[in-house]
């Protein structure tokens, strides 16, 4: 009863984590109208995930140093492993990813960015060596890339950009990697430290990135007076959203393996689809292909979790 109990509460950590980064795709939407950005801004993008993710950082440590009753710190020899711990999770993640998104279409990039969960997995059990990769976890994955296919792909197909879908690509490796970085660094350091910091860093460099590209094409960014208190709000809420995602993620990573975390990121995309229909209107869009998909995500997240537990 208790092993049931604890695996729920591993469950709904994961569901909650899946639900608030689904819940970022429309409120970045709403985001970047608030603020004026169009989606071919690329270096706003990057400013407003920057300050977003900067935001997030001092979010995390404001309150983990509130409930600590002291202002956490890392310790000097911490700072390159959170630097290069930013460098996949924050900078290089979403900055390829911004970067392809520009020059592919949501649905391939959607698609791509499904295999985060691929790359975490084959990192952790053939590059780390922290956990075998089995057919179970393969089935899995296999089961969870299938949901994401059929919620995204239209009668326009799916066609494969280097410089858009390479990027792409690129983003979903870096996350994969950040993933293992973070089962890694947990066993010997404090998760909600590195978290904090890393978000610190890498909010630090996107702003910097962001603000230079501004500069060098002349550009400006305008906020309609009467939505600003809406805006700073929604950028505070995105930033919330990172800060307790992304902690959260990290400390269930620590206490379990990659793949059987991993595997619940296939839930955020679908997610995604169906809190924007709902938040911006277009649930006329939801129908049979939305619940096939969940139900083939959940069968994934089955199939791998019942594998280790026969396992183990």
């Amino acid at each position: 009863m208790k092993r049931l109990k604890i695996q729920a509460a591993v469950f709904a950590g994961a569901l909650l984590c899946c639900f608030l980064w689904a819940s970022a795709f429309p409120g970045i939407k709403i985001g970047y109208r608030l603020w004026g950005i169009q989606g071919s801004d690329t270096w706003r993008i990057i400013r407003f995930a920057g300050v977003r993710f900067f935001l997030a950082g001092f979010l995390v440590i404001l309150f983990a140093s509130i409930a600590r009753r002291k202002l956490l710190l890392p310790k000097a020899n911490e700072m390159p492993k959170i630097m290069l711990l930013s460098a996949f999770q924050t900078i290089g993640q979403y900055v390829f990813f911004y970067l392809g998104l520009a020059h592919t279409g949501g649905v391939n990039s959607a698609v791509v960015d499904s295999l985060t969960t691929f790359f975490a997995i084959i990192i952790a059990a053939l590059v780390m060596h922290m956990e075998k990769l089995t057919p179970g976890k393969i089935l899995g994955c296999l089961l969870g890339f299938s949901g994401v296919l059929i919620i995204n792909l239209s009668s326009q197909g799916f066609s494969f950009s280097p410089l858009g879908d390479g990027l792409v690509a690129l983003s979903a490796l870096c996350y994969g990697v950040s993933s293992n970085l973070i089962k890694l660094y947990s066993q010997q350091h404090d998760t909600v430290i590195f978290s904090g910091y890393q978000f610190v860093f890498g909010g630090v460099v996107m702003t910097v990135i962001g603000h230079g590209g501004l500069c060098l094409s002349g550009e400006s960014v305008a906020v309609n007076p009467d939505d600003a208190t809406k805006a700073v709000l929604m950028l505070v809420y995105l930033a919330l959203v990172s800060s307790v995602a992304y902690t959260l993620w990290g400390l269930l990573l620590k206490k379990n393996d990659v793949s059987k975390i991993s595997v619940f990121g296939f839930m955020t995309p679908v997610l995604g689809v169906v809190l924007s229909a709902l938040l911006l209107g277009e649930g006329g869009q939801l129908g049979v292909r939305h619940i096939v998909s969940l139900l083939l995500i959940a069968a994934g997240i089955t199939v791998v979790n019942l594998k280790q537990s026969s396992v183990k």
